[in-house]
């Protein structure tokens, strides 16, 4: 199977010029979808099962663990998505040899990256997971226990994560999404078997992980011996900064967004600490309930970002090629698949948030249900508008113009949600001032968004009209 979809070779500069904008969305977005998702699932399966074992500890352990998680994207989207669009834009331009050394100088990033992560956690790992937030020794030596074992895995995460990016802009998404697939699928049956079968607890869980991790880096390294879009030597695995430089520039946006949405995340979980641990609620059940709202946030915006990850490689292409007409049909047409979806997640979590915590396990109180649906519903409460900066972010650094990428993806983590973390809660009444913080940045985010690409569009007309008119002298 993996052999035929490898094999898959086609004209993408033909199609992504020429096919209908629906049908190329579709095509490069769905698999795009569901690789995100699987990336989501190696995180929330594990939840789910610890926290039906464990409980509350181990649930509040994951959450304390996901700032590596997080830290592990940033590095994989910095290299991953950096080189695609360099890759995508400069065979826009006609420049094969140049796409090719930016495909084989990610790739060895991506892995040293991973070497480099997992050496500094080992030695820090202790005082990290103190930093992050960890509230008491149980919930410490829960995840001690877990990220111990799956910082093995690291190099084949980032590796896996960032080439999956790579291989969508060879042209081949559909490898990409089986190659994660499978390792996911795997991790999933292997989770209950670990966890519960061999009596393993966390221990299971992450060795369940790094198992399908390994499987889907393999799967992975196979396909760039069948590169479609060239013949990767020896020369292009030869880290050149001239390259590196122009990845990490087109990289920096969503990398940076991930980065964002660590420090915030550690942030949110010392202030849930802290407040929770004046309140009704205890330290422990608020650093719980946040962990599985953010995991459930993961499938929401795995899908959002699967849509923008679908658009990057027809923009970045027609927009080197100057075909401004497509950049903006693609760009719109994903924004209306962005919206539908932010709107079944809203009144997903706003009707039924009881039943999608249940999926967890159940808490020792009744506190811990009341603050869980309370916290589903406020924090989460402009889902609906949620699709617009992401998808915003990544266009920007398809066309090239990551500077504005950067500032999009830090507005609702660090401009706004960072600082209304730290203020909210002395205004309101503590913790529920951390549960208003979020629905404030979303607004408030969506809306320089929405302000940023309208004005990109002037810009856009304004170079349509001007390349007319100079091929209208020309032909005169």
């Amino acid at each position: 199977m993996d052999g035929e979809l490898i094999n898959n070779k086609q004209e993408n500069s033909n199609i992504l010029a020429t096919e209908s904008i629906g049908s190329l969305l579709r095509k490069f977005a769905i698999p795009s979808i569901i690789a995100m998702l699987v990336g989501a699932l190696y995180n929330i399966v594990d939840q789910i099962f610890i926290g039906q074992k464990i409980g509350e500890a181990g649930n509040a352990a994951t959450n304390i663990a996901f700032p590596l998680s997080t830290s592990n994207v940033a590095l994989a989207l910095l290299f991953g998505i950096g080189a695609a669009a360099a890759f995508n834009l400069a065979m826009g331009q006609g420049k094969q040899e140049e796409a090719i050394h930016y495909i084989g100088n990610a790739l060895t990033l991506l892995f040293v990256s991973g070497l480099v992560l997992t050496a500094i956690t080992h030695i820090f790992l202790e005082p990290l997971l103190i930093f992050f937030g960890a509230p008491n020794d149980e919930v410490l030596q829960h995840a001690l226990t877990y990220t111990r074992i799956t910082t093995i895995g690291f190099p084949f995460l980032i590796f896996t994560t960032g080439a999956s990016h790579l291989i969508r802009a060879d042209g081949n998404p559909k490898y990409a999404m089986f190659s994660t697939l499978a390792g996911a699928v795997l991790n999933t049956i292997l989770d209950p078997i670990f966890i519960f079968g061999f009596n393993m607890d966390m221990a299971g869980a992450a060795w369940a992980t790094i198992i399908g991790q390994f499987v889907s880096f393999l799967l992975v390294l196979r396909y760039f011996k069948f590169f479609n879009s060239g013949n990767l030597v020896k020369e292009h695995f030869v880290i050149k900064w001239i390259y590196a430089k122009r990845i990490i520039s087109l990289g920096t946006t969503p990398a940076f967004n991930q980065i964002a949405m660590m420090v915030v995340q550690i942030t949110m979980n010392n202030s849930l600490s802290y407040y929770g641990s004046l309140s009704k609620y205890g330290s422990s059940i608020p650093l719980a309930v946040s962990g599985i709202v953010i995991k459930v946030a993961t499938i929401f915006f795995a899908v959002i970002i699967g849509i923008s990850q679908g658009m990057q490689p027809i923009v970045g292409y027609n927009y080197g090629a100057k075909n401004y007409t497509r950049v903006r049909k693609v760009f719109n047409l994903a924004i209306k698949y962005g919206f539908l979806i932010a709107l079944i997640g809203f009144l997903l979590f706003q009707i039924i948030p009881g039943p999608i915590i249940s999926i967890f396990g159940k808490g020792t109180s009744q506190h811990y249900t009341d603050f869980a649906i309370r916290y589903f519903r406020i924090y989460m409460f402009f889902t609906f508008i949620n699709f617009m900066q992401p998808i915003s972010s990544n266009f920007f650094t398809s066309i090239g113009k990551p500077k504005k990428g950067i500032f999009l993806s830090l507005t609702r983590q660090i401009i706004f949600l960072l600082p209304l973390i730290v203020i909210f809660p002395k205004i309101f009444d503590g913790i529920d001032g951390i549960m208003y913080a979020g629905p404030v940045a979303d607004f408030a985010a969506a809306t320089v968004a929405t302000i940023m690409v309208l004005h990109e569009f002037r810009l856009m007309k304004k170079q349509e009209e001007e390349l007319e008119n100079k091929i209208q002298q020309a032909i005169s």
